[in-house]
């Protein structure tokens, strides 16, 4: 007989033919085994040698003038994987001296697997024991077939190992090693067990010779040793290097034998430490180093993106999704290999004379392996799948961050991301363009139109994403995007192979019958892309409609406060809900396609049966056997699996690729110029350093940003400055001139037009080298006007990552008057500020936003008017101290400021700016002399030196009673007075950290659930759900039943008895294909149920009985269309609950948290707020309900599945036990780790979060400093630290799914040996029953506990709802009671008696028997130190503090007993943070159109924002009197607003644009609105709160004008004494008790008063004093009349 020509077929009834053992297993397989290995071997070699030679060349040097690439020594991570990429030590110094430098702070230790040497001994110990059997049996020609063949390749491939295993040995250490040959020689053993398998299964059942016999058992014993080794150590058998980041353990993945990580039993460790206690985030083990952020990243930035960003990700990730798919094949294939073994054991069953015993062994152990194989090959698949996840999502977010970080600053429009509505052409668009009827709008046409065009290209140049879609982007976007690839190959392969497989064996079954049936699933399949594309476009307008309501939640909670005050939360929270509304209505259309998808997979499997078997019965006229008819019925079962799979997974790709989109779209937005613009350095063409300007243009936004009225973006023109290097450079001007434009000029944030700007600010911080001498670098540091701070404490606010230097810390906070501030607080400079600096007050932050500057070794700093926030005393104290102290010196400072008298006489240099162009610049001489700062300076003398040395003697109150010591401390013994005084202060206070996010423990408790439930709907909604719910599943049961009786009236007069009862069971199989089966799910279940014989049986056609088919179909349709009727309204019903819940969890969250108290908002990060109202709400509105609907149908599944198992074998009730109790104990291992996992990984989405909006707000900061790298590598932190728990949770759930498998396929395996040791005593129906049953079981319990589990992590979310429905809510808002008059407070007295208040219980009181009384009409200015209880003082009129005891009366009425509501719409406040929304002037000044156009045009006016020659537009002009018109008239002659050299005062218009918190607008300007929001209310009462910090001298003297003429009330909390001294009363506070109260002249008559020291500290005494007496002598004039 020719060599490898064996006959068809090769299994002969219960062996392989000898002639394929022989030819194939023993010659043919292992010779092609083994030169595969050889030629991967070769060709590694050669590629490495020409890869060594190569990578000589040259190395591309690295730019360094990209910010926000991975920072450097982040880089170099160690290579746990490959032996690649580690140098190789020469001296054969071992795997140790393979170290690469590592990541700051960890520790690396090398492990090395127990036993390494021995056992590779005892591997060739065991290959020469096979080269031994091999050579006996070449001797002797023992073997069938080709046996000497047989032996020889036996003994070359064996030869072959041995070498493998001694390279392996005496290589393995040294620089000649070849990598990854453990690979080669593992597989080998795998593959040659495999033959050696077959080869000893054949000579056991048909003994050839004894001495064969002998050699083939010794054989497989070596090769099992041989394999088993390999399974069981260490994969790749080699030294591991661990790298332990600080604490965290790093992972023991790649410590795993290969078995463990087939069966993730590496996890155990974590699982088991979970089932002891809570696991908390140190628990959780590190990512591998090749999956931490700043690895991938910098792997993925080393490919060149050519295409678009999804094929792009595709193309990088190509290697990983080649392997998955691999698996994924693997395992679809093998769905099918119980189906096709329980037909074969029926078959045997009922003939068993045909075969012997032995066959029917081999399939009972064939069922359990081939499904465990399948298990495994899933598992593998779905983890790598996370493995991209995980991975993709660090690209994304990584990207995203890096693009925030370099986006341009502020701009003019909000781009609406991925938004294809507003550019989709209509089809006739389309036509008509094809018939040239209509051009696309091109360029050329552009031109023409120039205005039109601007505004119609689909998006203007200036627009970008807002805050609130960038964090969308990063936390939705880039979830979808990576949930999405970790399921790719379901489309890719899973679902293609099963689909081939089943219409195979479909044809097989039915013949031509089967082709409607296929007709059907076709014809859905289109069906199921246009759901999943409607799905999509729902899911598109539920994005954009919930990124509108975060949007509008974020504002609002930032801008609480201010909401309080006005009492807006109702109208406010009405806008939310008209948000809230669009959202659930797209929702609601989401949830009815989902719905109506439901009922069409659970139509089709009716349609299908219904059509074949017509077809079938009627047109091929056969009998429809049982046999037949349930075969068919669980393939078609089958087959609808991957076909769902496909529409479902198109469906996701497509929602993934509309995020990808989206994120692509904002990678391509417009970057910041900065470095464009400043270059490496400051040098101009002559080599000469220069900071400024040469005739440069800058604009805001675009190159030619249009506004929509065809005015331009805000200019700055012509500018051509030189500042003083070394020397203080101030910029002043009025308020809304430029001044803060130019710093971020300077500082390159406004795009050049013209010109050049010269900045030493374009390199990173980290690639500047200080100064030798002076330790200063070529760096800036920048104080932004309204501070920015980053979550953390003071210290490290202040030292911003800089070195720790004592002596010059102290006296940065002496300098920049800190030190008192830090007594006061209580942990001193270890306090956390808090999001966005929320614990400290207006002037502490924008001090140690000051200090930050000053501590930091640049030597050109830029303050954006750091001085406003500040009282005068102090702003004196930190001019004389700091900006031209001893801190400063050889420093360029670049002041803007308003108090040019206090500054200007100081400094070197002045700018002085109107409207964009440069006014007059010049020495400080030149300017001053030029009289355009005002007559003031220039009447005074400039000081000379004796008045600064002055200052110290009498130390500002500001800085604290013991800084007399600690200026003469400095210079004895450092640390004498403060820090003995501060640390004994410290250790009394007991630390006080933020609030950290709680992540409840345990099971989620049951007010939880019953929160939700009741949220959904009251008994009665119960009951029908219940009911429909069980009518679903009967309706089911119903249409198998049936069948059954059809298929029972062929086989009557046969003992078709047993028949009947199988099918009776078998379809309660089909109960549970719910719609949630996932593929696992339903695959396994139905995939048992044809216990029926592929081949029909055989009964001849005369038997044939009249049955009268039409009836039979009739019904049996009928029952199909009823149950999926039934589960229309059972998805339905459930849906348009769980939106009601929906919509009222989110009202209650929305007025629980605007009702909150002030402190809620104190210490709760908005990050955390957000969380709840983006991902914990989105959970809510989308999974709750559809996992819910999952685990209420497989508990009804397992439910029927028990009872009909009892009813036909009681004795397999024995067998459920015993593995429910396993399952039992599987299921609560899993559940209360994953739990935690689970709630890790959402507790540790809100740093990232806030870490990224706090960075959004902060970028010009950043940038100016030049520490992008430091936040990225924060961010790459964070980002790891999300992910830990994430891909650890997801290995914990295969953990879960291989043990459930292996569980289940116990039933199977136990069932099938009962079932052989009954044979004759039992019937083939009870067997395919008792199996079919066995088998269905564990999947169900599977996906119960799976689905219980994802239903308590959902059940988290509502949970973290709850606990802020929970929080301290305000007074009621109206007391119906005791409502006041409608007038109140018509006259605006306000009375303190005996009153204290205190922020929280735990904190000293703020105010202390405050007592002192306001007249009707008076005007009172409120002064003290800094923490004197000023702003608390505010926030007790307004009842934002509460009593302790006392009470303020407004009116005679006590405010205490009224509503908030009513208090609050009676008086008013301008607050220190001025505050404002998203929208037009006019919304931000009348929110809710109470005021008509002229009276918002008068508050303006008052506010001087329009200025008194300035014509208001058309409509409005004719409306006020015409004398005052031709006063306009005269004094100038209107301009016309596009005129290009000036630019359009805004406020002229009320629908000029305000960006989110007022960005587009100056801080002086904003503050002026806010101001002028409030003279619109026109109150009796009104509270201004440092309100005019931010506005010139001149404006403010206007300002303080039209108060004056004010009629009612006013209370000033001023920080400038000018404003206040001539008012009618001054209260100056001290540590919250009344110090002094009195006309400002009385006081200042006091020698020793506390309110003189202060008006001599602010160095202008004599003309404080003079507007004091003045005002003192009108007010006589006024009595004597």
């Amino acid at each position: 007989m020719s060599f490898a020509s064996c006959s068809w077929p090769i299994w002969r009834t219960d062996d392989f033919t000898t002639c394929f053992q022989s030819d194939y297993l023993q010659i043919l397989f292992p010779l092609a085994l083994i030169s595969l290995s050889l030629l991967h071997l070769l060709l590694q070699t050669i590629y490495r040698n020409v890869r060594l030679k190569r990578t000589d060349g040259y190395d591309q040097i690295p730019d360094h003038r990209d910010h926000t690439e991975v920072p450097p020594e982040e880089e170099d991570c160690i290579s746990t994987d490959d032996d690649e990429g580690l140098s190789i030590n020469p001296s054969g110094g071992g795997r140790l001296a393979l170290i690469k430098t590592t990541s700051k702070g960890s520790i690396v230790q090398a492990d090395t697997p127990p036993a390494q040497d021995l056992l590779v001994v005892v591997e060739e110990v065991a290959i020469c024991g096979l080269i031994a059997v091999n050579v006996v049996a070449l001797v002797t020609d023992t073997y069938n077939g080709h046996g000497q063949l047989a032996a020889i390749v036996g003994l070359v491939s064996w030869i072959y190992v041995l070498i493998l295993a001694t390279l392996r040995l005496f290589l393995g250490n040294t620089k000649w090693r070849i990598p990854r040959l453990w690979n080669h020689t593992a597989s080998i053993y795998g593959f040659q067990w495999l033959f050696t398998l077959i080869v000893f299964r054949s000579v056991l059942v048909h003994a050839s010779s004894r001495l064969a016999q002998i050699l083939i058992i010794v054989e497989f014993c070596l090769t099992t040793l041989l394999f088993g080794i390999a399974l069981n150590t260490r994969k790749g058998n080699k030294t591991v290097v661990m790298e332990w980041e600080g604490k965290i353990e790093p992972s023991r993945e790649p410590l795993a034998s290969v078995l463990s990580l087939l069966t993730f039993s590496w996890i155990d460790p974590m699982l088991w430490q979970g089932y002891k206690e809570p696991l908390e985030i140190k628990h959780v083990w590190n990512l591998l180093p090749r999956d931490k952020a700043a690895t991938v990243l910098a792997n993925y930035r080393q490919v060149k993106k050519t295409t678009s960003l999804a094929l792009h990700l595709t193309k990088y990730f190509k290697g990983l999704l080649v392997i998955q798919c691999v698996w994924a094949t693997m395992g679809g294939l093998l769905t099918f290999a119980p189906t096709l073994l329980l037909k074969a054991i029926l078959e045997y069953v009922e003939m068993p004379a045909n075969a012997p015993r032995n066959v029917l062994w081999l399939y009972v152990i064939l069922l359990p392996l081939a499904d465990l194989v399948r298990s495994i090959a899933d598992g593998q698949a779905l983890w790598i799948g996370r493995k991209i996840c995980i991975q993709i999502r660090s690209i994304i977010i990584g990207e995203i961050y890096a693009k925030a970080l370099r986006r341009k600053a502020a701009s003019g429009q909000d781009t609406v991301l991925g938004n294809t509505d507003a550019a989709k052409e209509t089809k006739l668009d389309k036509l008509k363009r094809f018939f040239r009827l209509k051009k696309k709008t091109d360029k050329a046409a552009g031109v023409q139109n120039g205005n039109a065009a601007k505004e119609d290209a689909s998006k203007g140049a200036d627009e970008q994403a807002n805050l609130g879609t960038i964090i969308n982007l990063m936390s939705v976007d880039s979830f979808k995007i990576s949930e999405c690839t970790s399921y790719l190959h379901f489309l890719l392969a899973a679902a293609p192979s099963q689909l081939f497989v089943s219409i195979a064996l479909l044809y097989q079954v039915m013949g031509l019958s089967a082709i409607p049936g296929l007709i059907v699933m076709v014809f859905l399949l289109p069906i199921n892309i246009l759901l999943a594309k409607g799905f999509n476009y729902t899911q598109r307008k539920i994005m954009a409609a919930t990124d509108k309501r975060i949007h509008t939640t974020n504002e609002i909670l930032q801008s609480i406060r201010i909401i309080k005050y006005f009492a807006w939360e109702k109208r406010f929270s009405d806008i939310v809900d008209e948000k809230r509304r669009t959202e659930l209505s797209a929702l609601r259309n989401r949830y009815m396609i989902w719905a109506l998808a439901v009922a069409i997979w659970n139509t089709v499997p009716v349609l299908i049966t219904f059509f074949s078997f017509l077809v079938y019965t009627k047109v091929e006229h056969k009998p429809l056997y049982p046999s037949v008819a349930f075969t068919a019925i669980s393939l078609f079962m089958l087959l609808r699996v991957p076909l769902d799979q496909l529409g479902d997974m198109i469906a996701h790709i497509q929602e993934a690729k509309v995020s990808v989109d989206r994120v692509e779209e904002f990678l391509n937005e417009d970057e910041t110029e900065k470095y464009e613009q400043l270059g490496s350095d400051n040098k101009d063409e002559y080599g000469n350093k220069v900071i400024g300007f040469r005739d440069a243009t800058f604009i805001w936004g675009g190159k030619d940003a249009i506004a929509a009225d065809g005015s331009m973006a805000f200019r700055l023109i012509d500018l051509s400055v030189e500042f003083m290097i070394g020397k203080l450079n101030i910029i002043a001007g009025p308020t809304g001139s430029g001044k803060t434009s130019m710093l971020m000029a300077l500082l390159g944030e406004m795009t050049m037009t013209k010109g050049k700007v010269y900045l030493p600010g374009g390199r990173s911080r980290e690639d500047v080298r200080p100064d030798p001498a002076s330790g200063l670098t070529e760096t800036c540091a920048y104080v932004a006007q309204s501070a920015w701070l980053v979550n953390a404490n003071i210290r490290d606010n202040i030292l911003f990552s800089a070195t720790y230097d004592e002596k010059r810390y102290k006296d940065v906070l002496v300098a920049c008057a800190l030190e008192r501030d830090l007594e006061i607080l209580d942990n001193g400079d270890e306090t956390l500020v808090g999001e966005n600096g929320i614990t400290l007050s207006g002037g502490q932050k924008q001090r140690i936003s000051l200090a930050r500057a000053v501590y930091s070794n640049s030597r050109h700093v830029l303050m954006d008017d750091c001085l406003s926030a500040v009282d005068s005393h102090t702003a004196k104290w930190i001019f004389t101290k700091c900006i031209k102290g001893e801190l400063m010196k050889n420093r360029t400072c670049i002041l803007i400021t308003h108090n040019t008298t206090l500054c200007a006489p100081l400094s070197e240099y002045v700018v002085l700016l109107d409207n964009g162009k440069v006014d007059a610049q010049g020495t400080a001489e030149e300017v001053i002399a030029s009289g355009k700062l005002g007559e003031e300076i220039r009447t005074k003398s400039r000081p000379g030196s004796s008045d600064i040395s002055r200052v110290p003697s009498r130390v500002p109150s500001s800085v604290g009673d013991e800084s007399d010591q600690t200026l003469i401390d400095h210079n004895a013994n450092g640390t004498n007075g403060t820090t003995s005084a501060n640390s004994s202060n410290k250790q009394e206070k007991p630390q006080r950290t933020p609030p950290q996010e709680t992540k409840a423990t345990g099971a989620v408790k049951w007010p939880v659930i019953s929160l939700y439930l009741r949220a959904m709907g009251a008994w009665w909604f119960w009951v029908v759900a219940l009911v429909v719910f069980g009518g679903q599943q009967l309706s089911t049961v119903a249409s198998n039943l049936w069948i059954k009786e059809w298929a029972n009236q062929y086989t009557l007069g046969r003992e078709s008895i047993s028949m009947s009862r199988t099918e009776l069971s078998i379809s309660s199989q089909l109960a549970y294909s719910s719609w949630l089966s996932s593929a696992n799910f339903a695959s396994v279940t139905s995939s048992i149920k044809n216990m029926s014989f592929i081949k029909p049986a055989d009964y001849s056609a005369s038997d044939v009985p009249e049955v009268n088919v039409d009836y039979y179909l009739t019904v049996l349709a009928l029952i199909g269309f009823a149950g999926a009727a039934m589960a229309l309204t059972r998805d339905l019903w459930l849906f348009f609950g769980s939106l009601t819940a929906s919509w009222k969890l989110h009202n209650r969250l929305m007025s629980a948290v605007a009702r909150a108290k002030f402190k809620f908002f104190d210490v709760t990060p908005l990050g955390q707020l957000m969380n709840r109202f983006s991902k914990d709400l989105e959970a809510i509105d989308q999974e709750v309900a559809p996992v819910a609907i999952g685990v209420m149908s497989c508990a009804m599944g397992i439910l029927i599945t028990v009872v009909l198992i009892a009813a036909i074998t009681p004795g397999f009730l024995v067998a459920g036990v015993f593995i429910t109790g396993l399952y039992i104990l599987v299921g609560m291992f899993y559940l209360r780790a994953s739990r935690d996992l689970k709630r890790l990984e959402s507790v540790n989405r809100s740093p990232l979060f806030q870490q990224f909006g706090e960075t959004l707000s902060g970028v010009t900061t950043i940038r100016a400093y030049g520490d992008e790298r430091r936040f990225i590598r924060e961010n790459l932190t964070r980002i790891n630290t999300q992910a830990r728990p994430f891909i650890y949770l997801w290995a914990a759930n295969r953990w879960l799914a291989f043990r459930t498998d292996l569980l289940g396929d116990f039933v199977a395996f136990f069932a099938g040996v009962f079932v052989i040791l009954s044979l004759g005593t039992i019937d083939a129906g009870s067997a395919g029953v008792s199996l079919s049953y066995a088998i269905g079981f564990s999947e169900n319990i599977l996906w119960l506990v799976r689905l219980y589990a994802m239903n308590e992590q959902n059940m988290n979310s509502v949970e973290r709802v709850k606990e802020y429905l929970d929080v301290e809510q305000e007074a009621a808002p109206i007391n119906e009671k005791n409502r006041p008059a409608p007038d109140w407070p018509a006259h605006g007295g306000v009375e303190f008696i005996n009153y204290s208040t205190r922020y929280r219980k735990e904190l000293d009181p703020v105010l202390k028997n405050v007592s002192f009384k306001i007249e009707p009409r008076e005007k009172v200015g409120i002064v003290g130190r800094t923490g004197a209880g000023k702003s608390s003082l505010t926030l007790a009129i307004f009842r934002a503090l509460e009593a302790e005891g006392g009470k303020i009366l407004i009116d005679d009425i006590d405010i205490a007993s009224i509503g908030l509501q009513d208090l609050r719409e009676a008086i008013t406040i301008v607050p220190q943070d001025p505050t404002l929304f998203t929208g037009t002037i006019r919304t931000n000044l009348d929110p809710f159109d109470l005021y008509t156009n002229e009276e918002i045009f008068a508050a303006l006016k008052k506010v001087q924002l329009i200025g008194p020659n300035e014509t208001l537009p058309s409509t409005t002009r004719s409306l006020l009197s015409s004398a005052e018109n031709s006063e306009v008239q005269d004094s100038q002659e209107p301009t016309s607003p596009s005129s290009p050299t000036t630019n359009k005062n805004i406020f002229l218009d009320l629908s000029s644009p305000v960006a989110e918190s007022g960005s587009n607008l100056s801080q002086g300007q904003r503050q002026l609105l806010c101001l002028a929001r409030a003279m619109l209310k026109n109150p009796n009462v009104l509270v201004m709160d440092e309100a005019t910090a931010s506005i010139d001298y001149a404006t403010d003297s206007k300002i303080q004008e039209t108060i004056r003429d004010l009629k009612s009330t006013i209370i000033t909390i001023a920080h400038r004494l000018a404003t206040i001294v001539d008012y009618d009363k001054v209260l100056v506070l001290d540590h919250g008790t009344v110090v002094e109260y009195g006309h400002p002249h009385e006081l200042l008559q006091n020698e020793n008063g506390n309110f003189r020291s202060m008006c001599e500290m602010s160095g202008d005494m004599d003309v404080l004093a003079k507007a004091a007496k003045k005002a003192w002598d009108d007010k006589k004039l006024v009595d004597d009349e």
